[in-house]
């Protein structure tokens, strides 16, 4: 039975995110929350009148990513794509108001900047509207964010792609970032969608949730532990990384290493307030931790605890290294 990870360890580790550089690479999103109050129906149709009382943006996609690794202390530069847009030029300010490097976000004029908002009445979400272009950027645009990935990666411990498939990893740019990291000697740390995945063949972490893993493996995760351990295995495998992390909500996660070793580790009790941007937080630790000398276990350890912290917030939410290092096992 795999053994919890100390205090005292967790400890060790914990106490150099502030020490270490994520380069997050990946979609730029901006999550937009409006808040009200649902007491009619609209005389003009059959629907509620959502009488808005508060509203809220928030960093999404690859920027949560990012503004996961702040809020555990982690130094973190930016590369990514916005639209010549209002919201696009809130988002930058706000990731630099963090403190975050944000020399690699280019600016392209032809899209807007990806935008999720959700409607919450009475406390429960009733509509989301997303406003995205997701066709791939263009060349150009794709030549101008590599070489800031380039200028920017010396002085990262890591690189840490997050793709949403909105259009800013293609296939050539994925190949490029994984040749960069390659060469700087940088650990990949991905969190791709199934379909780029392929794309950063080799890297040294692949994370997937489990609805992405069965559509990348083409078959359902089997029940019983031999055949999962064996399913993964052959993903892993497939795929040429070193290790390959499965996160699968209430029943924990999984994890393959190169060598054929295999780990299941449970999940948490919790409360779930909501799920919402807990694979950011969960890969963010988890590539933190790894620069941090933590063994691929120890870091995946690190990575469910810091995913268990987070569901129990409402929103998209962030955890503090005083948290994951003063939670129990929850």
């Amino acid at each position: 039975m795999l053994e919890g990870l100390s205090q005292a360890r967790r400890s060790e580790i914990i106490g150099q995110f502030a020490s270490r550089s994520i380069l997050v690479v990946g979609d730029l999103m901006v999550d937009e929350y409006l808040y009200g109050s649902a007491r009619r129906i609209s005389q003009e149709g059959p629907v509620m009148v959502i009488e808005v009382v508060a509203d809220e943006l928030k960093p999404g996609g690859a920027a949560n990513v990012g503004n996961n690794l702040r809020a555990l202390g982690a130094r973190v530069a930016m590369a990514g794509v916005v639209g010549d847009d209002e919201i696009g030029r809130t988002l930058r300010r706000d990731l630099e108001a963090s403190q975050m490097d944000v020399g690699g976000i280019v600016v392209d004029s032809s899209r807007p900047t990806t935008r999720k908002t959700r409607i919450v009445a009475q406390s429960q979400q009733v509509m989301r509207i997303d406003r995205e272009h997701t066709q791939p950027i263009s060349e150009d645009v794709s030549r101008s964010l590599l070489n800031h990935i380039a200028q920017m990666l010396p002085i990262a411990g890591a690189i840490l792609v997050s793709d949403y498939r909105k259009g800013v990893l293609t296939e050539d740019s994925a190949r490029a970032i994984g040749e960069l990291a390659r060469s700087a000697g940088k650990p990949l740390i991905t969190n791709p969608k199934p379909q780029s995945a392929r794309w950063l063949k080799g890297a040294r972490v692949l994370s997937l949730n489990q609805v992405e893993a069965e559509e990348l493996g083409g078959a359902p995760l089997p029940d019983d532990n031999d055949s999962l351990h064996r399913y993964g295995e052959r993903l892993a495998k497939s795929m040429e990384v070193d290790t390959l992390m499965v996160t699968r909500g209430s029943r924990g996660l999984c994890l393959w290493l190169r060598g054929g070793e295999y780990y299941s580790i449970p999940a948490h009790l919790v409360e779930v307030a909501d799920i919402a941007g807990a694979g950011d937080t969960t890969i963010g630790t988890m590539a933190l931790a790894l620069v941090c000398g933590a063994s691929d276990v120890e870091a995946a350890q690190l990575a469910n605890l810091a995913g268990a912290c987070v569901v129990r917030k409402h929103g998209v939410a962030t955890v503090t290294p005083d948290e994951l290092l003063h939670a129990t096992e929850l």
